[in-house]
C-alpha cells in the first residue's frame, strides 16, 4: 500500500479530500449534512443533520475498507449547543442518533465544541473523525 492514500469523491472533491489514509490511520474531513450535489439537507434539525453526516462518514470509511468501529476519535462542532444539551429529551434524541450510527455506544474519544457558524448557513453540525485500521 502506498504511504498515503487519498479519497476525494464528494461534491467538493476538486479542492478538499474526503479522507486521507497514512499508514494505519485514516483522517476524514469534517462531515456535514449535504447531498451528492453539495446542497444542505435537513435545515433546522440537528438530529437529522447528524444522521446525514454519519452516513457521509460511513461512505468515506467504506472507500478505505473501514467501518464506523474503526473510529477512535470524534470531534463534533455545533452551532447551537442548546439543540443538543437543552433538555433530557434533546440529549436523548441526539445521543441516541449517535449510538445508532455506531451500532451501539461508541468506544472512542470525543469532543463537543460550540462554534458561531459553519461553512454553509443552514448547517448546524460538522463531525470530524480519525479511524485506525
Amino acid at each position: 500500500m502506498p504511504s498515503k492514500m487519498v479519497i476525494a469523491f464528494g461534491p467538493f472533491k476538486d479542492f478538499i479530500a474526503d479522507g486521507v489514509r497514512a499508514g494505519d490511520t485514516i483522517h476524514l474531513s469534517g462531515a456535514v449534512s449535504i447531498d451528492a450535489e453539495g446542497k444542505t439537507v435537513h435545515a433546522g434539525d440537528i438530529v437529522k443533520q447528524g444522521q446525514q453526516a454519519y452516513r457521509n462518514i460511513a461512505r468515506v470509511l467504506e472507500e478505505f475498507g473501514a467501518k464506523m468501529d474503526n473510529i477512535v476519535d470524534e470531534t463534533l462542532f455545533v452551532t447551537d449547543m442548546s439543540a443538543i444539551m437543552g433538555s433530557e429529551e434533546k440529549m436523548g434524541a441526539f445521543f441516541g442518533m449517535r449510538a445508532e450510527a455506531y451500532g451501539g455506544n461508541p468506544q472512542l474519544t470525543q469532543s463537543l465544541i460550540g462554534v458561531k457558524e459553519l461553512v454553509m448557513p443552514d448547517l448546524m453540525i460538522e463531525i470530524k473523525v480519525v479511524a485506525h485500521v
